[in-house]
């Protein structure tokens, strides 16, 4: 880890204490600076608070102290990620002019690691395990790892203190994390895709969200690689203008692309690099984010051995396209990190036989009539639950669809759409809607949905 004096003897504030709240609190008490932490939540019996207050951090809980912010002179203000900046804390800051960072931002700084960057509305985590699990090979060669962090569930505070030189971050970085960074360099960046009515009620604005996330390249020199999906013209142009990184580009179908899909094998204008059919992973849009792992993985080292490797054997991120189980000739799925239509869409058109589907969730005012073309040519049967089941209902109507069941909660329909199913058939879970309004996480709500799965194969 570099040892820089940025923060040294700085007063920081540091605000939400999640789990980068805590690895980059711990992160800059080694760079030497002098810590305040604020969270809402009350933390008297928090383990990870009273760490910190027994090295020196003064811990405040249970609310947001802004007069604290007049009473006191901070230096920076390093928000979580996930905090809106419409804050009374973060506001208050903005109006007194502290420097407003975020943790992927102070941890890359001290990385002696070289780093690539990953982000997208979708793909962005089973991009960066696929694109991880090729370096990782790579390096083991000479006894050196690749580490997945960031949005992934790893701080990357947590591991640049342990990264060598010779190691590579292979960082997932959201458009949360993209909006606090002003200065990032990653020898690779990626925009996987973008979509609008993504973080809507976060970003305001679809041209807001897409200026978060060209962050990840801004800043990037001639000396780097930026990877950009060829198939978004409209993306692409604002990605030509704004980077001054060399660009490779990746396709769907276009063989004008410097990596695309091709008829049998997933190519590159050099070469045909591993054949479709060996590739673990279903559906057309992994292969788009194989693509992607494979052009950064080359321009880091890796070769086609490495590549063929780990396509033919991973089997899937949890809670993306995850497979469960086949149960009684039934292959059952659990997408639960399907938490928008786009996402939905993609999981929905990755099978080949008839889909017997599960959606439903948070209510975030959209309407799903755009989903209605994918439904109506892959889904056979749809039960729903959740705010959005009468919603999601209008456009199975839509789209001709005759089993359309409604359940209150995804423990009534996991049952029901089972009982839907023939031997063949694939069970989806792809909700279309974040998890809030029964869940706390997409992942609580999507190993739920795997037990209620097995709890079927008890019966």
């Amino acid at each position: 880890m570099k040892q820089i004096d940025t923060y040294k003897g700085k007063n920081v504030l540091v605000l939400g204490l999640g789990k980068s709240g805590f690895a980059v609190s711990k992160l800059l008490l080694k760079l030497g600076a002098k810590l305040t932490l604020n969270d809402k939540a009350n933390l008297n019996n928090n383990a990870n608070a009273k760490k910190l207050a027994k090295l020196g951090v003064h811990v405040i809980g249970g609310h947001h102290p802004v007069e604290l912010l007049d009473q006191e002179h901070f230096d920076y203000f390093v928000k979580n990620p996930g905090i809106p900046y419409e804050n009374p804390m973060v506001k208050k800051a903005e109006e007194l002019k502290i420097p407003i960072i975020t943790e992927p931002e102070i941890a890359l700084s001290v990385s002696d690691a070289p780093y690539v960057c990953v982000t997208g509305s979708n793909g962005k985590t089973t991009t960066v395990m696929l694109t991880q699990r090729i370096l990782d090979r790579h390096l083991q060669k000479t006894g050196h790892h690749a580490y997945a962090v960031g949005n992934i569930g790893v701080p990357i505070s947590e591991v640049v203190p342990k990264a060598t030189k010779d190691d590579i971050l292979v960082v997932e970085i959201s458009s949360f994390q993209l909006l606090g960074v002003t200065d990032i360099d990653p020898k690779v960046a990626a925009i996987v895709d973008i979509y609008n009515h993504v973080h809507l009620d976060y970003h305001k604005t679809f041209a807001n969200y897409v200026n978060a996330k060209l962050n990840v390249t801004r800043t990037q020199t001639a000396d780097d690689y930026f990877i950009a999906n060829f198939d978004q013209k409209n993306i692409l142009a604002k990605e030509k203008a704004t980077t001054k990184a060399k660009i490779q580009t990746f396709s769907e179908k276009d063989p004008n692309a410097d990596y695309f899909i091709g008829k049998n094998y997933l190519e590159s204008k050099k070469e045909k690099i591993m054949k479709i059919s060996d590739i673990k992973l279903p559906g057309v849009h992994n292969q788009q984010n194989a693509l992607v792992a494979i052009a950064i993985s080359k321009l880091m080292g890796a070769d086609n051995e490495d590549i063929q490797a780990v396509l033919s054997t991973f089997t899937g991120a949890k809670h993306r396209l995850q497979y469960v189980m086949t149960l009684d000739e039934r292959k059952v799925y659990n997408d639960s990190k399907s938490t928008d239509i786009e996402a939905a869409k993609v999981a929905i058109s990755s099978f080949d036989s008839p889909v017997v589907l599960i959606a439903g969730g948070l209510d975030r005012g959209f309407t799903f009539d755009t989903l209605v073309p994918v439904l109506k040519k892959y889904v056979k049967a749809i039960v729903l639950y959740g705010e959005t089941k009468y919603l999601l209902a209008d456009a199975a109507r839509k789209a001709g669809i005759k089993d359309i069941v409604i359940e209150n909660i995804l423990q009534e329909a996991v049952p029901k759409a089972y009982e839907l199913t023939k031997p063949g058939d694939v069970l989806l879970f792809s909700p279309a809607c974040a998890s809030w309004d029964q869940f706390k996480t997409f992942e609580k709500r999507g190993d739920y949905f795997v037990n209620f799965v097995k709890d079927l194969k008890t019966k």
